[in-house]
């Protein structure tokens, strides 16, 4: 879902709240040629921020997977976080962006020299998509790495990229997102989002191998719907088994659950455990 044009935007970086879409990067710093830059998102909507504390404390670990420096303490982002949320009128969703990136190089100059380790924070106003918005899957020619090729234990920039390409194909075909597998064909995630189907009154999700991030909704749903006495699953899955699934719907903490209504050439209905899981996710939220 794009973001809206002139959005208000506030940035806190060297010590301040600045209004607006702030420089943050010299042409020169090392995470600017090179691409040594993490970042996080959570949201504030109708006055809740859902595990805000989660994704504040990702993003410290996504900067020690690259070899930067934990760049704040996690309450301390968090505190930063709400500080800022109290800028906006409080009628647009927020999303909530902490940054952190290298200046200087390491010994190597491809390496990055931790002590050199920014941090910024971006809060913005990004709609929610509305409760009826859907997707539709494809598949797509492109993988998701592994960790022995590429920092995937990061929310890191610069895999991202890849996903962009994910998404131009699916689109280049005619559908919204796509399905992407691992290595190995095993279904990993979306281009944007983790992804859930339901066989048979079940819940099923690719278990986390390595070449995914874990995502803190699909986390928090995991428990939820676990919690209510609903049937989860992790494990390995194939296009072939979510072709064979009764729905389809995804997660993330950009628009929380989405229902895939259809995936290459079959229709899926947005059904009655989707709506579980998303009903169960606002009821936790206490939005």
């Amino acid at each position: 879902m794009a973001m809206a044009k002139n959005r208000q935007i506030w940035t806190w970086f060297e010590g301040r709240w600045q209004e607006g879409n702030v420089p943050i990067m010299g042409s020169a710093d090392h995470g600017t040629w090179l691409g040594t830059m993490v970042f996080d998102g959570a949201r504030w909507f109708d006055g809740v921020t859902p595990d805000l504390d989660r994704h504040c404390a990702r993003v410290n670990h996504s900067a020690a997977a690259l070899g930067l420096k934990p760049p704040m303490a996690t309450g301390e982002i968090v505190e930063l976080a709400s500080e800022g949320c109290k800028k906006f009128s409080g009628r647009t969703a927020l999303y909530i962006r902490p940054m952190a990136w290298s200046t200087e190089a390491g010994p190597m100059t491809v390496d990055a020299d931790p002590d050199s380790t920014r941090f910024a924070l971006c809060i913005e106003e990004a709609s929610l998509a509305p409760p009826d918005a859907s997707t539709t899957l494809t598949t797509t020619r492109f993988i998701r790495p592994t960790l022995a090729s590429a920092t995937v234990n990061a929310k890191a920039s610069c895999l991202y990229p890849n996903n962009a390409r994910m998404l131009k194909e699916a689109q280049e075909k005619g559908f919204s997102n796509a399905i992407c597998c691992d290595a190995l064909g095993n279904v990993a995630e979306t281009a944007t989002a983790n992804i859930w189907m339901v066989k048979n009154g079940e819940y099923f999700t690719p278990i986390p191998n390595g070449t995914f991030l874990n995502g803190i909704t699909r986390q928090r749903l995991i428990k939820l719907l676990r919690d209510k006495g609903e049937k989860v699953w992790e494990t390995t899955l194939t296009p072939d088994d979510f072709r064979a699934a009764d729905e389809i719907f995804l997660s993330g903490n950009y628009n929380k659950v989405t229902p895939a209504t259809r995936f290459e050439e079959r229709d899926y209905e947005h059904g009655p455990k989707t709506k579980l899981a998303r009903e169960l996710y606002w009821e936790w939220s206490g939005a």
